[in-house]
């Protein structure tokens, strides 16, 4: 039998950091004041269910048990760690920042978890999978931060 527990680690790792960002969109759309950026945020955090379900299943076939929290209770750093602040002020644009930040954090785990040379390539290619839908959310989220600093600089 091979030991999958070195894919299992990795795979809950990134599950935990998945569910630091459904919780970050979660978080935020309920802050901010724009109904665009508020169905944007939210239809990012059903997606990211979806990942963190899709890596979970891949935990169950390796036999193991899969993460079901995110890395808050744990000593791991929290993607959305300045989300509060920027929430209490209910200022869009700092959030939208925090919500970009978040997206380099989990978009970093994930390149790091693909250059993991020792990982199965079942597990590689669920990992691929996944990376495909961080890296839209990321890239979403890096534009909509940029299409807010032009348009600041533009009333200014």
């Amino acid at each position: 039998m091979t030991d999958t527990s070195h894919d299992i680690r990795t795979l809950n790792g990134l599950i935990a950091t998945t569910i630091d960002s459904v919780d970050g969109y979660r978080t935020s759309a309920e802050a901010v004041d724009s109904s665009r950026f508020a169905d944007q945020f939210k239809a990012r955090a059903d997606e990211r269910s979806s990942v963190a379900e899709s890596l979970r299943a891949e935990v169950s076939r390796l036999g193991g048990n899969a993460e079901d929290d995110g890395t808050l209770l744990a000593a791991g750093h929290r993607a959305f760690v300045n989300l509060k602040g920027a929430v209490t002020s209910r200022d869009d644009q700092a959030i939208v920042n925090e919500v970009e930040r978040g997206e380099d954090h989990i978009k970093a785990k994930f390149e790091s978890a693909l250059e993991d040379r020792d990982l199965s390539s079942e597990t590689r290619s669920a990992i691929e999978l996944a990376f495909t839908s961080v890296k839209s959310g990321h890239d979403e989220m890096s534009n909509l931060k940029h299409q807010l600093e032009a348009h600041e600089g533009e009333t200014r």
